[in-house]
């Protein structure tokens, strides 16, 4: 069981970067670029408030995931 959390604690830590990629290449830059006030705005909540939470969330999960923190042992 603690390979396979090891394992998966690799993909909640890509899904991190591809959530990070995701956010800043599609909602985030062209969002703030936008002559619209409503899309500059969310833009910018986008950046500055959830892509922190969310990337920091699921990478700091894998992170520990994968550095055995969840392991049965240890617990």
């Amino acid at each position: 069981m603690d390979q396979v959390k090891k394992i998966l604690g690799i993909v909640w830590m890509l899904l991190a970067l591809v959530v990070a990629y995701y956010g800043l290449s599609m909602f985030g830059i062209p969002k703030i670029m936008s002559d619209k006030q409503e899309d500059n705005v969310f833009g910018w909540i986008i950046l500055t408030v959830l892509m922190p939470i969310i990337v920091g969330g699921l990478g700091i999960f894998g992170w520990y995931s994968f550095t055995g923190e969840y392991s049965d042992d240890k617990l």
